[in-house]
């Protein structure tokens, strides 16, 4: 299993219409064939900049190459992600 996160900040303003945007816009990820249980998530902790979180399982890595190759993915990246994510963190973890 891998656990794949990335924390993140938008140029929006906190509670624009861009920012619900935004947000709706990345629900279609979690159609993406080998993803599980997408969340989306709003930081609550002070100690970073970022106020977003998405995570999502993949049962193992062909799921997830699968998932970074599908034209749903690529093209959020490079139509949402890349102009309105200010800055981000990605990690992804596999259980120890």
């Amino acid at each position: 299993m891998i656990r794949h996160t990335v924390a993140f900040r938008l140029h929006h303003a906190p509670g624009s219409a861009e920012e619900a945007d935004f947000l709706a816009a990345a629900r279609a990820l979690a159609d993406i064939p080998g993803v599980e249980a997408f969340e989306q998530l709003r930081q609550t902790s002070p100690k970073n900049d970022f106020a977003f979180g998405f995570s999502m399982e993949f049962a193992d890595q062909a799921a997830y190459d699968g998932y970074n190759e599908h034209p749903v993915h690529t093209a959020f990246v490079a139509e949402r992600w890349v102009p309105e994510v200010a800055d981000f963190l990605e990690i992804d973890y596999t259980p120890l």
